[in-house]
């Protein structure tokens, strides 16, 4: 949580957030987290596994900021991230680094 800006903001910084996914695949199968607004951040995790998404969709929508739950946002890219050949692992760094700087 010491990297989500309302976190920071609020002085929450304690926590972190979890997504267990299927070894090689994107499905989720559950989440861990620890985190003041846990029961709050929850919801989009359950939602997106009743609804059949995966990482990859969460990653891909549009969330509030700055709120707690961009810690989810921030896991999922974080995921595939993984995923990502060492070009394009170049060229993601610098446009998220792009991005934070437009954030301040």
């Amino acid at each position: 949580m010491k990297e989500v800006d309302r976190a920071v903001t609020d002085g929450e910084e304690e926590g972190f957030v979890k997504v267990h996914v299927k070894r090689g695949a994107d499905k989720i199968l559950g989440a861990t987290i620890v985190a003041r607004h846990a029961g709050d951040m929850i919801s989009e995790v359950s939602l997106a596994m009743v609804g059949g998404l995966g990482l990859k969709t969460i990653a891909n929508v549009i969330h509030p900021y700055p709120t707690q739950a961009e810690a989810i946002r921030q896991a999922a890219e974080e995921y595939n991230r993984t995923r990502l050949t060492p070009l394009a692992k170049s060229v993601l760094r610098l446009w998220l680094a792009g991005r934070r700087i437009l954030r301040r």
